[in-house]
């Protein structure tokens, strides 16, 4: 019997990128603001992969890393451009970024005829970039970033799969969420067999949080609402809040899941505000919506069931004005 291996969906494109990164060299790595478990996974594993190509890398970041990402092997490379001398690079890979507004924030390090590789599964992403490998049905920028690997020949030492095993992990929400495919597991079985250590990247990713995200979730909890047909709930996080409770903007990240986890809600929303009085809009969905639409209404994008918009405030307002296109999006639904 034919042993099965999951195939990359754009051979073309993965060969246009592996030539990249082969021929090219001294690269910088980009990914977007607030960076989640695939976008520094991925960085951080193309890192690996330059490495071993003999190639000089570096990876600039706007501000410092979720302190739960720490096990990462070489995220204490990360540099914040704070204090990184000025100068710009002409070989430049976007990981995880859906349009090159995403890494704006280290747009001064990046020359004007700089030759970007573009690896992402946002479907909303032009391909921009001399090279793009964008795939949407991916469920994660890692799962293409394995498949580089494996047309460049790169060991998959157990750091390199740790990386790789961090950015599918976070982006199926722990193997649970609708893009788990058998490409996935069959992925997944490969990185375990190279080394990965799976709780060791469960329990800090996944399962750890802080007293403060603690208490900044019992904050949101007591705010928490539902639809009168129970197909929608919101919650909010005010920065009172997070200065109450002692918190950072990190320790928000992951609450919207309580609000879809009502068995009768199809979509959660999150609604927190910014210290610039904008509102930022997490939504989640389960099975019928399709909220990167919902998100595209407002300036943003993301996946059918994971998106994100920015949305001018006051808070009581942005909530009206995406609960009313939640509402026609389970209507059509």
């Amino acid at each position: 019997m034919k042993t099965w291996e999951p195939a990359p969906r754009e051979p073309e494109s993965l060969t246009l990128v592996s030539d990249r990164l082969k021929d090219g060299d001294d690269w910088l790595i980009v990914t977007h603001e607030r960076p989640d478990g695939d976008a520094i996974g991925s960085s951080l594993a193309v890192a690996h992969i330059l490495a071993s190509l003999g190639k000089k890398w570096t990876f600039l970041i706007a501000e410092p890393l979720p302190v739960r990402f720490g096990y990462l092997p070489m995220v204490d490379r990360a540099q914040l451009i704070s204090r990184c001398d000025a100068r710009q690079y002409r070989h430049v890979v976007a990981v995880d970024c859906a349009d090159m507004q995403r890494f704006q924030e280290v747009a001064a390090f990046i020359a004007g005829d700089a030759e970007i590789v573009n690896i992402d599964h946002h479907r909303t992403n032009p391909r921009y970039g001399v090279a793009a490998m964008v795939d949407d049905l991916a469920a994660a920028t890692c799962e293409l970033v394995y498949h580089v690997a494996k047309a460049l020949s790169v060991v998959f030492s157990p750091e390199l799969a740790t990386c790789l095993y961090t950015g599918i992990l976070t982006d199926t929400g722990g193997f649970a969420q609708p893009n788990t495919t058998r490409e996935v597991h069959q992925i997944a079985a490969e990185l375990l067999g190279s080394g990965v250590q799976p709780y060791d990247v469960a329990e800090p990713a996944l399962e750890s949080r802080t007293w403060e995200q603690m208490h900044l979730l019992q904050m949101a909890l007591a705010n928490l609402t539902v639809s009168s047909d129970g197909r929608y709930a919101a919650l909010y996080v005010t920065r009172g809040m997070i200065e109450g409770a002692g918190a950072t903007d990190d320790d928000v990240e992951g609450l919207v899941g309580f609000a879809r986890s009502i068995d009768t809600v199809e979509v959660g929303l999150l609604f927190r505000e910014l210290a610039d009085s904008r509102i930022k809009v997490s939504l989640r969905s389960k099975r019928r919506v399709d909220v990167s639409k919902i998100a595209q209404q407002f300036g943003g994008g993301g996946h059918t069931r994971a998106a994100g918009c920015t949305v001018n405030g006051p808070l009581g307002e942005a909530m009206d004005a995406v609960s009313e296109q939640v509402e026609i999006a389970l209507s059509e639904a």
